[in-house]
């Protein structure tokens, strides 16, 4: 989660900082354990120090809970994608949320939750493995889903297609020959393999000459050195966007 929030706070802090006073957050489905709220929270504020953060979960029993750690702009609440809060947010975050759910629920709560923003505001959903190695999301907007973002632990993969346990409900049983992200993932592999002789200069090293080896092959890589060098790789969606109904 932290290499999630992480992402925020370094590409997303232009949004945050011109959005009008006192900007809403919301960690949808933050679990068993309210800390991923409570740490997004604190993350933010660097960042915008009047961001009010919200968690949500359906689950009473864990909102009771959460409840002891309240404080001036951090609440907890029980509720579902429909975002119980006042306003619009300009940030939800839903890790680990839409895994449970069935392949075809994900366009309508992706529409559910994209209808609930600000205008400018934008809805990040993916999975992460429980210690951090590897994570996927996608990030969307009020037009829809707008990139796909990659992030590891150097020296927790083979190849960087390891990734693909953890890609996002929409795309994790399109990683299969003749879908986009099934190329995606094999470009990868490839650059990987081909930057084998930087190995000796570190996994980081050859994670960047994967990163630009991709982006000079004309895949539609976002950002740049600073966000690769953290294990990191964002693409536009039309890169990997599904091919149609499974």
């Amino acid at each position: 989660m932290r290499r999630v929030d992480r992402w925020i706070t370094g590409t997303q802090a232009r949004r945050l900082l011109s959005h009008p006073p006192r900007p809403h957050a919301v960690d949808l489905g933050y679990g068993a354990s309210p800390i991923t709220a409570v740490e997004l929270f604190t993350r933010l504020r660097h960042v915008r120090p009047d961001l009010r953060l919200t968690g949500i979960e359906i689950e009473p029993r864990r909102v009771a809970a959460a409840k002891p750690l309240e404080r001036d702009g951090l609440d907890f609440r029980v509720g579902g994608f429909e975002l119980p809060v006042e306003g619009r947010p300009v940030l939800v975050r839903a890790f680990n949320v839409l895994r449970q759910y069935e392949e075809s629920d994900v366009s309508g709560i992706w529409d559910l939750v994209r209808s609930r923003l600000a205008p400018d505001g934008i809805f990040i959903e993916g999975t992460c493995d429980e210690i951090g190695r590897r994570a996927a999301w996608v990030t969307l907007d009020a037009a829809g889903p707008r990139a796909l973002s990659l992030a590891v632990r150097f020296g927790s993969f083979d190849r960087p297609s390891d990734v693909a346990e953890r890609l996002p409900k929409a795309l994790i049983h399109r990683n299969v020959p003749g879908e986009r992200v099934y190329a995606f993932l094999s470009a990868l592999d490839a650059a990987w393999l081909a930057a084998a002789p930087l190995a000796p200069f570190g996994v980081r090293q050859r994670w960047l000459a994967m990163c630009r080896s991709v982006k000079a092959d004309g895949w539609p890589v976002l950002h740049g050195p600073s966000r690769w060098r953290l294990g990191e790789l964002t693409v536009a969606w039309e890169a990997v966007a599904p091919d149609g109904p499974r």
